[in-house]
């Protein structure tokens, strides 16, 4: 496993003390004892989800990070959405993306 790596939690044995994670086409069985190895993912960056779509996107477009307010960024999060895309944030930063090319 590599730092990033998403699994969903495939079963729970209660009797032998483990779980195991499903990573795409593999499954890893973990010891409670080292499920501090793991973290709960709640997001991803836009940069991760290249090449991957989810039923719905909530993108998170704020001021502080101005720096990531490009219009291919926002393209690339929008597109990632199959249902639907929600887009969280002031008109300002809205703008400054849809206005930037960052071509980096």
């Amino acid at each position: 496993m590599f730092n990033g790596d998403i699994g969903f939690i495939n079963t729970i044995d209660t009797q032998e003390q483990g779980v195991i994670i499903q990573y795409d086409e593999r499954f890893v069985t973990y010891d409670y004892s080292d499920l501090n190895e793991l973290t709960l993912a709640f997001a991803k960056t836009v940069h991760k989800s290249q090449g991957s779509q989810y039923p719905v996107v909530i993108l998170l477009l704020y001021t502080q990070h101005y720096m990531m307010l490009s219009r291919n960024l926002f393209y690339t999060g929008l597109t990632r959405a199959k249902k639907l895309a929600i887009i969280v944030g002031a008109k300002k930063p809205i703008s400054m993306a849809v206005r930037s090319v960052n071509q980096q």
